[in-house]
């Protein structure tokens, strides 16, 4: 981490001990974690669905689909591993969004998906489905997994469709953009309000929805804004491999109606503009009356290597980590065998375990061994003042840990010191991150916030706002959630399908992402540390990269490099 003077509070005083050697190594079991490897096949999962509920009365459902995913091995409960992206006004939903999921052969990996209509007064159910993975993937040979939707009150609640295909290594970036000429009036009175879909075709012939452009209003000659998509979510990196684009014509009840329909291939598409881009857009069910109904044209395609987490890694970029821990009276008193600040020598408490098992996880990438440790929410001593932001090892001018050993020891110290109190505000430490990240950025440093925390934001729109901010920056978030409280608005934080915003600003990227403890542990034991290492860094990798190509940063050369003294 870079050395820099920190905005702190009060400071606290401190009786130094040596850290312990080494902390527990926390496995499945409590002992040290297996090293068998399972073997695994990543695979990228699609879903759509058929005569849904209609939840609403003056107009149609607006359904999204939860996965959720429990693997019998260690887990005892569903835990969500994705959401859809709501559709407005459709009862046969074809979502765009797709879910890279390990199978292990050698696992029963549970699923379930459940279907709800998405209300501002309260989501209503429409139904779930419940499968293994293993089900979905062998499925006689064919591709797509058909369940029938099940809801106690309805005895037909309709169909879940899931695709799913072994994905390919390509790493190419594909941006596309069309426009249309002529289109056919479906209304003799109005314009059209068109929109494309692109679907790809699948190898048991049926065709899954990759993409949507967005709606053009009121116009016989669109051009609609550019489409990024991957070639693996294209194609599957097989450049012949057939991709429908249909034209629809929007209606606001979600009974949109088709224009016409053209198919190609990545292989053509990549040629560029030009006649071999330009297609006659037919409609089956008018084909009689008229030979064409317009015409749909490329106007751009650029096709570019996918640049890796890795390959930023390999190039010298630093990734820098601070660890922000609640020191809210809501832990309640450690003095608290129910607490969870309750130091036990026989057993870990929360905090530690967090501490433990993520830290285990994020100190492999910080080049620096150095990370800044505070602690938010408590009385100090001397002055007895609440401090929303302090050094856990007392030292304002230096709040830096050597290693997880050393966070631990000053975090059971400063139990002894402080008087826990409130209220529980992450926007002290979340601007502070912004204040160091402002001075670095080159494109060779990144910064990763932990927030470890037992509940509900007090000081939520000063948070949004400074989330808001430090989307702007090199900076992660990553928030771990301790103990059994509503962490609602952390996943309102955690914004995976709609930028975060308030009072008219609006987030750059999406950089928080919400990780319950709870759901990855047995007793006091983590069940899985590579399930909870790919909760906690699942997003990382990707907001990284993200933010480095929007800034036009790439990986440089080893030699290159300048690193920042520490």
């Amino acid at each position: 981490m870079p050395q820099l003077r920190f905005s702190i509070d009060v400071p606290i005083e401190t009786n130094e001990q040596q850290p312990p050697s080494s902390p527990p190594d926390i496995g499945s079991n409590g002992s040290a974690a297996s090293s068998a490897v399972v073997p695994t096949t990543l695979i990228e999962m699609s879903l759509s669905a058929q005569n849904l509920i209609n939840a609403d009365v003056l107009s149609k459902s607006d359904p999204y689909c939860v996965i959720q995913m429990m693997n019998v091995a260690w887990q005892d409960k569903y835990c969500e591993i994705g959401r859809t992206e709501k559709i407005k006004d459709n009862l046969n939903p074809e979502w765009v969004k797709k879910f890279l999921i390990n199978y292990n052969f050698e696992t029963v990996q549970k699923m379930r998906f459940e279907v709800w209509d998405h209300d501002s007064n309260g989501n209503d159910f429409l139904g779930e489905y419940e499968t293994t993975l293993a089900d979905i993937v062998s499925n006689s040979g064919s591709h797509q997994f058909r369940g029938k939707l099940i809801h106690k009150s309805v005895r037909n609640a309709g169909t879940l469709i899931i695709v799913t295909e072994e994905v390919t290594s390509c790493k190419q970036n594909i941006q596309l953009q069309f426009q249309a000429k002529h289109l056919d009036k479906l209304c003799w009175f109005v314009r059209n309000d068109p929109f494309l879909v692109l679907y790809r075709s699948n190898e048991d012939g049926s065709s899954s929805l990759v993409a949507r452009t967005e709606v053009a209003h009121s116009t016989q000659n669109p051009k609609w804004e550019k489409i990024a998509t991957k070639a693996r979510t294209l194609c599957n990196g097989d450049y012949e491999r057939s991709i429908k684009i249909e034209c629809y014509d929007n209606r606001s009840n979600g009974d949109h109606k088709l224009i016409g329909t053209c198919h190609t291939c990545l292989n053509i598409l990549s040629k560029g503009p030009g006649e071999n881009n330009s297609y006659a857009l037919r409609n089956p069910k008018k084909q009689h009356k008229k030979e064409h109904s317009g015409f749909l044209e490329l106007i751009s395609i650029s096709i570019s290597e996918e640049v890796s987490f890795l390959d930023f890694i390999r190039s010298g970029t630093q990734v820098h980590f601070a660890v922000a821990i609640d020191f809210t009276a809501s832990n309640k008193p450690p003095t608290d065998p129910q607490s969870l600040h309750h130091l036990n020598p026989q057993r870990p408490n929360s905090y530690e375990i967090a501490l433990n098992s993520v830290g285990e996880i994020i100190q492999h990438y910080d080049t620096s061994r150095m990370y800044p440790a505070f602690g938010f929410g408590a009385k100090l001593p001397p002055s007895n003042e609440v401090s929303h932001q302090f050094p856990l090892n007392g030292n304002p001018d230096h709040p830096y840990c050597s290693s997880i050993e050393e966070i631990l020891h000053h975090y059971r110290n400063t139990l002894s010191q402080v008087q826990l109190f409130g209220p529980t505000n992450f926007s002290p430490v979340i601007n502070n991150t912004i204040s160091i990240a402002k001075q670095y950025q080159d494109g060779k440093h990144y910064f990763v916030l932990l927030i470890i925390t037992d509940g509900i934001i007090s000081d939520i729109k000063h948070t949004i706002n400074a989330v808001i901010d430090a989307s702007k920056l090199p900076i992660s978030i990553i928030i771990v959630g301790v103990g059994d409280a509503d962490f609602g608005a952390m996943d309102d934080l955690d914004a995976d399908d709609c930028r975060l915003s308030i009072n008219g600003r609006t987030a750059e990227r999406d950089i928080v992402q919400f990780v319950p403890l709870n759901q990855f542990l047995t007793g006091q034991h983590v069940r899985s540390q590579a399930d909870l290492a790919k909760a906690v860094l699942n997003e990382i990798p990707d907001q990284m990269t993200g933010y480095f190509k929007a800034k036009g940063y790439k990986p440089s050369n080893p030699s290159d490099n300048s690193s920042v003294q520490t």
